[in-house]
């Protein structure tokens, strides 16, 4: 049998943390004890935020904690192609559509449905896409088009549910709620989500099954922060045809407050971690690696 394959893929968009740091190690332990292989994945769809200088800091970062990745490193604006194709087959299937409204024009549509009741929002709390976009005919879409408007590529989650029923995952690791074993997908919690924009062919949903499918992963360990994203991720995967892989999420470093470590904050980042006089060792004992 072939090797366990695992893989750590964070975004340049910022200095690496305690909870990178923490998953990342997670990761290479893992393809240690199972005499598996671990990839490095550089994902810098997101040109706006992203920067070479991050992308530098975050092979220095792993290298310093003692983390070993195979070459080359695969980097994510460099196989926009590969989205594409990816983005193209799910409209084939009559699953994508364009949505022209900005985030401006959203957020007051959802206040207006609103002033009737609750209006439902994803598991990271935004709320779903409240626009008719979908019902547009394919003249008004192709006009819209042609005028050079900003659009988003939505999945038609409705009819992808309709075509795809009893989506389950693997979960080795354990959900925010205590979830192990086999764990029931509820991608329709999700709405109709963004796969690509007008400028990017593509979003983090839809690169990351191209992507864990292409490098061959057969288990994804990551943080609970994602849970609730596998449902979508399953969904994508069974459409695109797709490989499975098992599921290992982990628990969170959290801040003082009880809050998801931010890039911004100085106290948990690696580098300055590494400036007071921690060693990698000391890392391990503060994300309770030991």
């Amino acid at each position: 049998m072939a090797p366990p394959v695992f893989r750590f893929a964070p975004s340049p968009n910022g200095l690496l943390h305690l909870g990178h740091a923490y998953s990342a190690l997670l990761n290479f332990d893992r393809a240690r004890e199972t005499g598996g292989r671990l990839l490095l994945r550089i994902e810098d769809i997101d040109a706006t935020r992203c920067r070479p200088e991050y992308e530098t800091a975050i092979y220095d970062d792993l290298a310093w904690l003692g983390i070993a990745w195979e070459i080359p490193v695969r980097r994510q604006s460099e196989h926009l192609a590969g989205y594409r194709a990816a983005l193209e087959k799910l409209s084939a299937l009559g699953l994508v559509y364009p949505a022209f409204e900005s985030r401006a024009e959203i957020a007051r549509l959802v206040a207006a449905r609103e002033a009737a009741g609750p209006w439902p929002r994803d598991p990271d709390g935004a709320p779903l896409y409240p626009g008719d976009a979908r019902s547009l005919s394919a003249g008004e879409r192709d006009r819209l088009i042609a005028s050079g408007v900003p659009y988003a590529l939505r999945l038609d989650k409705a009819a992808a549910c309709r075509r795809v029923a009893g989506l389950t995952w693997n979960e080795l690791g354990e959900g925010p709620d205590g979830e192990r074993g086999i764990v029931a997908a509820r991608p329709e919690a999700w709405g109709d989500v963004i796969l690509a924009r007008k400028e990017t062919p593509t979003s983090y949903h839809l690169s990351v099954v191209v992507d864990d499918a292409l490098q061959g992963i057969s288990e994804v360990v990551r943080g609970q922060d994602l849970f609730h994203a596998t449902s979508v991720h399953r969904l994508l995967q069974v459409l695109l045809d797709l490989p499975e892989p098992a599921y290992r999420h982990h628990a969170l470093i959290l801040d003082e407050a009880g809050r998801k470590l931010s890039k911004s904050d100085r106290s948990t980042g690696l580098r300055e971690l590494r400036a007071a006089g921690a060693p990698p060792a000391g890392i391990r004992r503060l994300v309770g690696l030991g």
